[in-house]
């Protein structure tokens, strides 16, 4: 099958998540990404969740950051985000319920026009692939459509295999601070940021029989608080559908930063 990229199915979105050049150069360059959102959904509500709660509701008291409402989805109806205070006044509602469940109505119910973004959690599975692997199940329910390996290792300096296909990878072979921004000067090295995980899932693609990538990009936006857009996932979405109708694909899917991603394999015969 011709090598396809998101770019090439959706008005040109691209690889990238925000844009289609695939230089290093480009995709570290300053971009205005948004700050205006509807919802804000926050993976989880333990101590990760709790803190980004918290970051939101500071940056829109200063005003860096706009929203109608942050959801955050968690199992445990006493977690650490159910313990505050103010959750009405900071426009917050714990959504009692498993990350998958969530996801597939939450996702469901969405459009690209949508306004909303997704704030992911470090300990989180790969949330999003899962997503796209349901959705994809359900579209083709007499095709194979699974997780295929990803046997050969990515070209990074750190990486490893999860028990459930999933591969982690990262640029740092350090111990980073868990509220780094990943600016364009890197807190650890002390100088310029010469790397991007967009781009270098970019050329892993390039370099083999795989589709895509499809790529959900979390980027900071306000106090220390990263997020992808809500319509990115959708995009995934219509990329898969179209590439597993045009036949048989392997498609590259990551949730990344600038430095650390996830990656699986979406095989469809």
């Amino acid at each position: 099958m011709t090598k396809m990229t998101v770019g090439a199915v959706i008005e040109n979105r691209g690889v990238l998540g925000h844009g289609a050049d695939k230089s290093v150069g480009s995709a570290l360059k300053s971009e205005k990404l948004s700050t205006k959102f509807d919802t804000i959904v926050v993976v989880g509500g333990g101590c990760y969740g709790s803190y980004y709660v918290q970051q939101l509701s500071r940056a829109r008291a200063a005003g860096a950051v706009e929203y109608r409402r942050i959801l955050v989805p968690d199992m445990n109806p006493e977690c650490q985000v159910a313990q505050r205070t103010t959750l009405a006044e900071e426009g917050v509602e714990l959504v009692v319920a498993d990350w998958g469940a969530f996801f597939s109505d939450y996702l469901g119910a969405s459009s690209l026009d949508s306004t909303d973004a997704i704030v992911p959690s470090p300990l989180m599975p790969h949330l999003m692939y899962q997503w796209l692997l349901e959705r994809a199940k359900l579209r083709w329910p007499k095709r194979v459509v699974e997780t295929a390996p990803l046997n050969d290792e990515m070209a990074l300096p750190w990486q490893t295999m999860a028990p459930d296909g999933t591969r982690y990878g990262s640029f740092a072979t350090w111990m980073c601070p868990i509220n780094c921004i990943e600016p364009k000067k890197c807190p650890h090295t002390r100088s310029e940021r010469t790397w991007t995980m967009p781009v270098a899932a970019a050329g892993e693609v390039e370099k083999s029989d795989m589709l895509g990538p499809v790529i959900f990009h979390c980027t900071h936006r306000a106090y220390g608080v990263g997020m992808f857009e809500t319509r990115d996932v959708l995009l995934g979405d219509a990329f898969v559908a179209s590439a597993g109708e045009a036949g048989a694909a392997n498609i590259l899917v990551g949730t990344v930063s600038h430095c650390h991603g996830a990656f699986n394999m979406l095989h469809i015969e």
